[in-house]
């Protein structure tokens, strides 16, 4: 009978690890999507020119 149970307890650990699998394979390939996504869209903090947005940091009051 313990033999039994501890079957059990394996294949119901074993089914959970394999379900946690499957989500952190999901979980990564949304992530890596959204990454691929925001890296195609252009960056705000640079001008057309390629060179940095220094913004009201480098500008002097007048």
């Amino acid at each position: 009978m313990a033999d039994e149970t501890d079957k059990s307890a394996k294949q119901t650990r074993v089914s959970r690890d394999d379900r946690l699998k499957s989500a952190l394979r999901e979980n990564l390939k949304r992530r890596k999507l959204q990454a691929r996504e925001r890296a195609a869209t252009t960056d705000p903090s640079q001008n057309e020119d390629g060179s940095l947005n220094e913004g009201a940091a480098g500008k002097t009051g007048s």
